[in-house]
């Protein structure tokens, strides 16, 4: 088709005639048609399906649209659109339509009548609701109403049967639809979302992120794996609540004010990454050693006694010994994160661990690798050696490989082999000799944290202002000068920083800005302002003098 895969580029705020008569110009109009080349032939042309109209100036879409009725995507994002023709309705073979990034306010009911429509893209616009009729797009599997200004949704959205992915967050709703797989729902305001979510039964990833929960919801899941409920107000974990999530292996309560981590957390035996940072904990239960599956389990920013700081990050040696239970040897049952584990066949076929830590080694043996092999690895902790090089056999793991440990070692040089982990979500390279990281871990889009402590950095290293997926940088205890906010406030999930013990020599005010912060660790550097009773005070209180130093 014509124009098909390519966009049109006006630089007006009206889209020329000629493009909606495509389909109908005569012979001698359409030589003249900005789509058809001297050596296209009329009449071999068919109707027109794909437009790609995004990034133009577009202010008015007109009602010709109706001619085009051949299209299956339509694609009008970021546009000054404020509102729609109602000729949209017409177009009946349409499969995709993107309107996102413009200023609509409303959609005309007649696109709930595209009985062919699957995907519909409407983040970033100024919607306050939308129209009843729109549970009548009965193929649609993707909705996309990020970042608008909706309060609540139409009921007829349950009718949606084939939907599978819904992306909400950044609005201001109070309650949610149900019968998806992916339920994104962060930075709104739910309190609640129990009622809502009781029909949820093939959910499988959930984001509640950046609410007003005060606890876990409770709903029928058996298909849920993924509960993302971190920034909100989560104070108690009850027992129902979690007796409801018998098939999760992921669980993310960062960033809430649980004091207690209850005993029946056992009946998450499914559990291999439990996130808890910036939490108010003080003790763990000695139950916690028996879950089977547990990989991961992150505990910075809690007040915990009896435990070095520096054991509560990601792939550390982490026990805690119990009376009881024994197992049948008359062992005491301990929790093993993968530094502690002994390389075994179970803990790589069973768990999807590849361990080789606290063995001083100047290399990982290659029998480990070959054993290894196709066993679809996700963590691998070759912590307390004395490497000097990544080891080059870890790019075997590339399509699992989730979470790295290589803490403890003598890395003088980041190999950029790391960035072919394209599905890395976690990094642990404190205690090392690293001056840089490679410009092409930009590539590592899935990266959520990454620790760098006690290591040789002069500077903030580039490639992290780079990295937008980041939500904890722990960075203390080198040398950095300087960190340039500007860029900081564009990873935009970042809630956790750690400079502490640096050399900064001034805070920028400008890092007030960055309000997704929740944890910054300042102290050990030696700047003047802010003063050592206002960092004591705390994350919010740095922030807010900061903010209040920026000139106006």
């Amino acid at each position: 088709s014509p124009v098909a895969g390519q966009g049109i580029m006006f630089g007006t705020s009206l889209v020329p005639q000629k493009v909606y008569r495509l389909n109908i110009d005569t012979p001698e109009e359409a030589q003249h048609n900005v789509s058809f080349g001297a050596s296209d032939r009329w009449w071999e042309q068919t109707d027109l399906t794909k437009l790609l109209l995004s990034s133009n100036q577009l202010t008015d879409l007109s009602e010709d649209i109706r001619l085009l009725s051949g299209l299956i995507t339509l694609d009008l994002h970021d546009n000054h659109l404020s509102n729609l023709p109602s000729a949209l309705g017409e177009l009946q073979e349409l499969q995709q339509l993107r309107l996102s990034h413009n200023q609509l306010l409303s959609l005309p009911v007649e696109i709930c009548t595209l009985k062919n429509l699957c995907s519909l893209t409407l983040q970033h616009n100024l919607l306050e609701s939308l129209p009843e009729e729109l549970g009548q797009l009965e193929k649609l599997t993707e909705l996309d109403l990020s970042s608008n200004h909706l309060k609540g949704l139409p009921s007829s959205v349950g009718c949606l049967t084939s939907l599978q992915k819904v992306i909400l967050c950044h609005n201001k709703l109070t309650s949610l639809p149900d019968n998806v797989k992916l339920l994104d729902c962060s930075n709104n305001q739910l309190t609640d979302v129990s009622a809502s979510l009781s029909k949820m039964l093939k959910l499988e990833q959930l984001y509640l992120r950046h609410n007003m929960l005060c606890h876990l919801p409770q709903l029928p899941a058996p298909a849920l794996k993924e509960l993302y409920v971190g920034n909100n107000q989560i104070e108690n974990l009850e027992t129902e609540q979690l007796a409801s999530l018998t098939a999760l292996s992921l669980l993310e309560l960062r960033d809430n004010k649980i004091k207690i981590l209850p005993e029946q957390i056992t009946f998450l035996t499914t559990l291999a990454r439990l996130d808890l940072t910036n939490n108010d904990i003080t003790i763990l239960p000695p139950s916690l050693s028996l879950l089977p599956n547990l990989k991961v389990l992150l505990l910075e920013g809690n007040p915990l006694r009896g435990i070095r700081r520096d054991l509560l990050t990601v792939g550390d040696t982490l026990e805690i010994r119990t009376q009881e239970p024994k197992s049948a040897e008359g062992e005491h049952t301990a929790l093993t994160l993968p530094s502690q584990a002994m390389v075994n066949v179970h803990n790589i076929k069973s768990l999807k661990v590849l361990a080789y830590s606290d063995k001083q080694a100047g290399s990982i043996p290659d029998e480990l690798f070959d054993a290894a092999a196709d066993q679809g690895v996700s963590t691998a902790n070759f912590s307390k050696n004395q490497l000097t090089s990544i080891p080059p056999r870890l790019v075997e793991f590339h399509s699992s490989l989730s979470d790295i440990n290589l803490g403890f070692n003598r890395l003088t040089y980041c190999s950029p082999d790391i960035t072919k982990l394209l599905q890395l979500t976690h990094i642990d390279l404190r205690n090392n000799q690293l001056r840089d990281l490679p410009p092409e871990m930009k590539n590592l889009t899935k990266l959520r944290s990454i620790i760098l402590n006690y290591n040789r950095f002069e500077s903030f290293p580039e490639v992290l202002y780079q990295i937008f997926s980041l939500e904890t940088i722990l960075l203390g205890n080198n040398q950095v000068g300087e960190v340039d906010p500007c860029r900081l406030i564009k990873l935009v999930h970042l809630s956790t920083l750690d400079l502490s013990n640096n050399d900064l020599l001034n805070v920028p005010p400008k890092l007030g800005l960055c309000t997704s912060l929740r944890c910054l660790s300042l102290e050990g550097n030696p700047f003047r302002t802010p003063r050592t009773a206002i960092v004591a005070g705390g994350t919010d209180a740095i922030l807010e003098y900061l903010r209040s130093r920026i000139p106006t």
